[in-house]
């Protein structure tokens, strides 16, 4: 079984766990998330469904992502005065994130998880998480640049 499939058996085994009923257009958003690795914002997966869910509203959309951030499914990226972007939760991992266009890719490292222990054992503070950002010029635009 692909990965995506076990994810989104899991995903949508924690909404029944949470109670959260699952609709044609809740299963179609968290399985679009879930194969998309671009960090969609809300608009993109409104414009990639709305040919399956005519008429399903960028609202709809928006109230569902909030369903899922809530039960821990889904984070909300905001990077700045951009729209905010959509990540399905899986491992910890970082975004590299491209100053020019915005493209925001995944960067797993899990060396950084000792961060927190370190954090913790030297200042006292009972550590929740942590969040790094990498910024830098994707290979599209740093190709475009040099032309």
């Amino acid at each position: 079984m692909a990965v995506a499939h076990i994810e989104l058996k899991e995903a949508l085994d924690t909404l029944k766990d949470t109670g959260v009923r699952i609709t044609p257009q809740r299963h179609a958003i968290l399985e679009y998330l879930i194969n998309s690795m671009s960090h969609p914002t809300a608009d993109d997966i409104y414009k990639a469904l709305e040919g399956k869910f005519p008429n399903m509203s960028v609202a709809t959309v928006y109230n569902n992502l909030r369903v899922f951030r809530e039960v821990g499914l889904v984070k909300e990226l905001t990077y700045g005065d951009a729209s905010s972007r959509f990540d399905f939760v899986t491992t910890h991992h970082y975004h590299v994130i491209c100053e020019q266009c915005g493209k925001i890719v995944d960067f797993h490292y899990p060396g950084l998880d000792e961060v927190e222990h370190l954090a913790s054992h030297v200042t006292g503070f009972k550590i929740s998480h942590h969040r790094m950002e990498i910024y830098g010029t994707c290979p599209d635009c740093a190709s475009k640049e040099a032309h």
